[in-house]
């Protein structure tokens, strides 16, 4: 898996996630849950990953929609 994506903007995650899904990429949310961790009140990152082969399509994807996703293989983290 590649992570694409990582913010605390629920609702870039959730735009990314309907993208993608429409796009019918498979993609998992990671950390997603943390917040019962951290009280929900929005500190740590949620990650968005993809599988290998669906990387480029899927940044491609993100990109054209106007998220600012980094090269993959780099990390801007």
């Amino acid at each position: 898996m590649i992570e694409l994506l990582r913010t605390n903007n629920q609702v870039m995650v959730s735009f990314a996630e309907a993208l993608l899904k429409d796009a019918g990429i498979p993609y998992d949310v990671l950390d997603q849950h943390m917040s019962v961790l951290e009280g929900s009140i929005g500190v740590l990152p949620r990650r968005l990953a993809v599988h290998d082969e669906d990387a480029v399509a899927a940044r491609r994807l993100l990109i054209d929609a106007g998220i600012d996703v980094p090269p993959i293989g780099e990390s801007r983290y």
